[in-house]
Order: structure tokens, then C-alpha cells, then sequence
């Protein structure tokens, strides 16, 4: 990478930013305010726009300086941390694990699905929430070892891509103990006269909840959508309406959120899905995810040790292929 500016006239530029004034900036860095001038000057002239104006006896920052001033604190926050990360790889055998997860899936299915690896010795855990069509590239392009989603991924050219399916789960129905009697008596006819919560229609499960409302001829009262399973659940349990989650983590859904199941929807599940990147030698700790084949799980926990051992003999910062 070429840049026309140092990134000592940054810091210097970032310096006097903080301190509010050319003099004050020279007397934190220990040189001469013409030293300071001058290497500022620089950079903007390199960058093709002035970055600080006069203001009072100091100096404030412009438009195009605030910019500046928004990317230097990143990058002078990540070079404060760079001994700290250094030490650390060089000291203790880190394996990580970056992990994506679709925002619908609900978090208590995330942590189930991935405790197969969460006793790995020194592990790291990154994981990032976000759409899924941008994972599905970050994915392709190694800066995720798997992502974790309620569908497999679409045939796309160009990304090559694999989906395992993990397993799913009936989707029940859910209230505050309260309701418990009035959806109880009626259910499911019941969800049409009570406020209902779904989850929003790019979730493989409100696709599948809404061919059972249509099959079962229901017309619920819907008052809200989310993206987020976390925040319908939380909106749930505090008495807004009733709301639809899987089963598979009925007891901790039940403990945690203090709510009740009212009643079930047939013929609906909710899928959930490991994708990972096609590549020849695939992150241990991915594999440990997958179903083990009938008679072969011994194998596969074998050969994932040994490939954890050999990623710790050789510093196992990170694992990349």
C-alpha cells in the first residue's frame, strides 16, 4: 500500500487535535511548535484538504479534520493494543474461532450449538451479528471460519460454499404466566384475539409460521416484527404479546424470560444450519460442529485433536488455510 503522508504526520496532526492548539500539541510530543506546523502541513497537503482552523488561541477541527480525526483514533487505539496482542501470541497458544451468526437465530440455540467447542484450552472466540448475505462473503473470503444461520446457503457464483445441517426444532408458542389461561382454553384460535409478535418475514421461521397461519385459516393481531430473536423475546416476556420460539430451548427460554408455553404449531420447525468456506483443510474446531456420521465420531474427534495439537505446536495464533 502507497500513502503520500507518514503516519508520523498523523499522529502529530491527532496530537494536536487532542490537546486544542499547535503549542500545547509540541509541548506533549517534546518538539518544536515549527516541527509540529510543519508536519501537519504535510498532511494536508497530502490529503488535499486543511484539517484545522484557527479558533481562539488554538485551533479547531474542520469538516474533512473530523473525518480524519474519526479514522486516526482507530488506528492509534489499535497501534496501543498491538503490544498487548504481540505478548499474548507470542506467550499463550490462542486458537480462534470467527463465527457469524444471523441475527434470527436466537442466541440460546447459538451457545447449544456451539458447545461441542467452548472446553477448547485457550480458545478465542470472535463472534460478529450481522446480514447475511455480507457474512456469506466474509465467509468466502476467510475472515469467518463458519456461520451459523437459519438456512443454507443459495447456490452463488463465484462464493464456494457449504452448508451442514445441525438440526431443528419445533417452534412453540409463548406468554407471560398471565395469559396462560385465556390462550390455553382456545389455542390456537386464541391468536387471534391476543397481540402477537413475529419474527420478520426474512426468518426462515415467520416464512414457515405464516403457511401455518394460511393452512390453519388464522388471522392473527400482529403488533410487532423483529429482527432480533433476543429483543422479541424481551418484548414478549414484558407483556406486549405472545410470541413464537423454538422449542429446543424451552427450559432455559422458561428460566430466563420467566414465560410459559401456550401451545404448539405443527408442522413448523426452525432449521439451523453450519456453513463453512470449501477449502482443502477445514478449522478443526468447524468439524467438531458437524453431525457425527454413524461409527465415525471417534475418528473425527481424534483427528481434530491432533490437528488442535498441531496448531498449538506452532504458536496457534490463529487458524487460517
Amino acid at each position: 500500500m502507497s500513502l503520500d503522508f507518514s503516519y508520523r504526520h498523523l499522529y502529530y496532526f491527532w496530537v494536536v487535535a487532542k490537546e486544542g492548539g499547535l503549542s500545547r500539541g509540541a509541548e506533549r510530543l517534546g518538539v518544536a511548535v515549527q516541527t509540529v506546523s510543519a508536519q501537519v502541513r504535510e498532511l494536508e497537503q497530502a490529503l488535499g484538504h486543511a484539517l484545522l482552523q484557527p479558533a481562539g488561541r488554538g485551533v479547531a477541527l474542520t469538516e474533512a479534520g473530523r473525518a480524519a480525526m474519526l479514522q486516526a483514533e482507530q488506528i492509534f487505539q489499535l497501534g496501543a493494543a498491538l503490544p498487548d496482542r504481540v505478548r499474548d501470541a507470542a506467550t499463550v497458544p490462542v486458537v480462534r474461532l470467527a463465527v457469524g451468526v444471523g441475527g434470527g437465530l436466537p442466541k440460546l440455540v447459538v451457545w447449544r450449538l456451539l458447545r461441542p467447542v467452548l472446553d477448547e484450552p485457550h480458545l478465542r472466540l470472535q463472534i460478529r451479528e450481522q446480514d447475511f448475505e455480507p457474512m456469506l462473503a466474509d465467509l468466502a473470503l476467510h475472515r469467518l471460519d463458519v456461520v451459523l444461520a437459519d438456512r443454507a446457503a443459495p447456490p452463488q457464483q463465484g462464493l464456494r460454499l457449504y452448508s451442514h445441517r445441525l438440526g431443528g426444532s419445533p417452534v412453540g408458542w409463548y406468554a407471560p404466566p398471565a395469559w396462560q389461561s385465556v390462550l390455553r382454553d382456545d389455542f390456537p384460535r386464541a391468536l387471534a384475539r391476543v397481540p402477537v409478535l413475529l419474527p420478520t418475514r426474512s426468518a426462515t421461521m415467520r416464512i414457515a409460521l405464516d403457511q401455518w397461519f394460511e393452512r390453519e385459516a388464522l388471522h392473527p393481531q400482529v403488533v410487532g416484527e423483529f429482527d432480533d430473536s433476543a429483543m422479541l423475546k424481551t418484548f414478549g416476556a414484558g407483556g406486549m404479546g405472545v410470541f413464537p420460539a423454538a422449542d429446543w430451548v424451552h427450559d432455559d427460554l422458561v428460566a430466563r424470560y420467566g414465560v410459559c408455553r401456550v401451545g404448539g404449531s405443527p408442522g413448523v420447525e426452525e432449521p439451523f444450519f453450519a456453513i463453512a468456506a470449501d477449502k482443502r483443510i477445514q478449522h478443526p474446531l468447524v468439524q467438531r460442529l458437524w453431525p457425527e456420521p454413524a461409527g465415525d465420531g471417534r475418528a473425527q474427534r481424534a483427528e481434530s485433536r491432533t490437528l488442535m495439537s498441531a496448531a498449538r505446536s506452532a504458536g496457534g495464533v490463529a487458524w487460517r488455510t
